[in-house]
């Protein structure tokens, strides 16, 4: 399977301030354990190549109790040699990949969403009719994937990430140039969330799956896991 990471180590807010950013750490450590455990083989790919930085603020008291923050942290230590030299995206063929799988954080709201190479691989993969997953704030790498024709190839499908309510959940999420869930909807996506903010919510249209936000990484992967075999 191909782990899509972005690459970026901020967030540009509207008022110019570049907040310290990254992956999320359980969105990228928790299916990877689950995926690993399974028996899968992963590449991790990000643009250019470049290391990716984790988010710090997934690793603070507001993203989880101690104890699983450290099983994350030593998780993510555990396979450090992968997070510090991942392949280059322009040089991996999703066609290779039983299943690619983008994690989140507001790293992907700062380059995978703007990405040529990163929309022209979920262009081809969506088309595929072969799964691809993309959890919390990672759906935004979907507005760069355009069809030949200019029109958005995610227009009509069914599918979450984080919510305008859990984005302004954050102390700095008002500070947003724009807001995920807004900008789905705006390009035609049948955007829906769960009832409750924070909790696990899984969607699956056809080959797509996608997960609201951070405490969803179990879930959407586990189905994965059930889904693929």
């Amino acid at each position: 399977m191909l782990f899509v990471v972005s690459a970026a180590d901020h967030w540009t807010l509207k008022d110019g301030a570049r907040h310290p950013s990254g992956y999320w750490g359980e969105e990228l450590a928790t299916p990877h354990k689950i995926f690993s455990g399974a028996g899968w083989e992963i590449t991790l790919a990000t643009p250019g190549g470049k290391a990716p930085t984790l988010d710090r603020l997934s690793m603070n008291w507001t993203a989880g109790s101690f104890s699983k923050r450290h099983e994350i942290a030593d998780y993510l230590l555990s396979i450090k040699p992968q997070l510090d030299h991942p392949r280059s995206l322009d040089t991996v063929n999703p066609d290779d990949y039983d299943l690619v799988f983008y994690p989140g954080g507001h790293g992907p709201m700062e380059d995978l969403a703007y990405d040529e190479v990163s929309g022209a691989l979920l262009t081809r993969r969506l088309e595929s009719g072969r799964p691809l997953a993309l959890l919390c704030h990672a759906p935004a790498a979907s507005l760069a994937a355009k069809n030949l024709d200019g029109s958005w190839p995610f227009r009509g499908y069914r599918m979450t990430g984080l919510s305008n309510t859990e984005e302004r959940l954050n102390t700095f999420g008002w500070k947003a140039k724009w807001f995920l869930e807004d900008r789905l909807r705006e390009e035609g996506a049948d955007y829906v969330k769960g009832a409750i903010p924070l909790l696990p919510f899984v969607v699956v249209d056809r080959n797509l799956y996608t997960g609201q936000n951070p405490a969803s990484s179990e879930q959407l992967a586990k189905r994965l896991v059930a889904d693929l075999g």
